[in-house]
């Protein structure tokens, strides 16, 4: 079902590597270290503690961030139109599931119609024929009915 195997030598290209030149090791130069000068020498002060004793040492100044600038204002104009924009989706979904809603509420309502006249057509089609299934029919009383129709009273 299959063909034999046969044996082929595999076949020779001529394949050429090429490799990239091996990077000199990164030789890391400590960065120089420059002493800063303060521009004044700070206040020494003293803080007595509660238990008397005498603490001695620098106030330090912390670095104070820079003044943030100051966000221009939004106008009200753009807030209004952002809310009327917000109030129109509002509105819109809201239609959007009211007429959902009422859509499945004639379906509702219609489905309940049909089923009250297949309930009421069932009732009277069992009144019907219960009346005229009997087998013996139906009994009149002629003699009456004919006094009757003549007028004669007995």
């Amino acid at each position: 079902m299959y063909p034999e195997h046969t044996h082929r030598p595999p076949a020779v290209r001529a394949v050429e590597v090429h490799q990239p030149p091996p990077l000199p090791p990164a030789v890391a130069y400590p960065a120089p270290v420059v002493p800063v000068q303060p521009g004044a020498v700070p206040a020494v002060a003293s803080i007595v503690l509660p238990d008397g004793r005498l603490v001695t040492g620098y106030a330090i100044d912390h670095a104070r961030p820079e003044p943030v600038a100051a966000k221009p204002a939004v106008s009200r104009t753009a807030v209004n139109v952002a809310l009327g924009g917000v109030g129109f989706l509002a509105v819109c979904g809201g239609l959007l599931l009211l007429t959902s809603f009422i859509a499945a509420l004639t379906a509702f309502i219609t489905q309940l119609i049909t089923l009250a006249a297949v309930i009421f057509g069932g009732w009277i089609a069992v009144q019907v024929l219960s009346a005229s299934g009997h087998r013996e029919g139906t009994t009149v009383n002629i003699r009456k009915a004919v006094i009757k129709r003549n007028h004669f009273h007995g």
